[in-house]
């Protein structure tokens, strides 16, 4: 499988190809409704399109910014085909991600951020260090201030609960990492999303530290597959 990736503007997204992401998520059971699709396409700033032989298999929306001076990879929206090699095309938009990251942040940590599904999709958080939420961890004030941070900036900051960093979206849809969905494969982070599977949050608020050496030797993303 040899997968092709580019990154252009979410303004230069095609009406055909936001129909062939809501196509992918439909394959998992997700709804992206057009005019979902369409405010995300004029909210965020870069969209990630992976392609095997011409085809689409994956797609990513993602803005550079710094919150409050940190430099930031923020992640609104993931989709991957889902078949078998979903780890390699989620590691080669991820790769898009890492690059324009080191381009636009050399030589500093970049804090990678996500809203979550399932605990499959702490595959995209692979490689990144002090990863919150995560098994046997307590977040620590600073963390939980991320948390807050974060949700404000993904627009949950009103139905986030800090100290799980589950998040409600209310009756608005939401981006998310519609990965893997189907995958029952027991991930060690299965605990961290109780509050989801409780039905008392949508998505999990996810983060973790890509550091300076990790994005300038091109390690990261380390993700099976890759």
């Amino acid at each position: 499988m040899a997968i092709e990736t580019i990154t252009k503007d979410c303004t230069a997204l095609t009406d055909e190809e936001l129909h062939a992401l809501g196509a992918l998520a439909a394959a998992h059971g997700v709804t992206l409704t057009p005019e979902f699709l369409e405010a995300e396409r004029e909210a965020w700033v870069l969209c990630a399109l992976a392609a095997d032989d011409e085809q689409l298999v994956g797609g990513m929306l993602f803005t550079l910014e710094r919150i409050g001076g940190t430099p930031c990879v923020l992640i609104e929206l993931a989709v991957t085909t889902p078949k078998e090699h979903e780890p390699l095309t989620l590691a080669s938009l991820l790769h898009e991600a890492y690059e324009r990251a080191l381009l636009a942040f050399p030589d500093e940590d970049v804090l990678v951020a996500a809203k979550l599904g399932s605990p499959t999709g702490y595959d995209l958080l692979a490689g990144l260090e002090d990863v919150v939420p995560r098994p046997g961890h307590r977040p620590t004030g600073e963390e939980r201030a991320w948390s807050r941070r974060l949700a404000k900036r993904f627009g949950l900051d009103s139905g986030l609960d800090d100290r799980t960093s589950g998040a409600v979206s209310g009756e608005r849809p939401v981006g998310f990492v519609v990965y893997r969905l189907s995958d029952a494969t027991p991930t060690g982070f299965d605990e961290v999303f109780t509050c989801c599977k409780e039905g008392d949050a949508d998505v999990l608020i996810a983060f973790g530290w890509a550091m300076a050496e990790g994005l300038a030797d091109g390690s990261l993303p380390p993700i099976q597959g890759a």
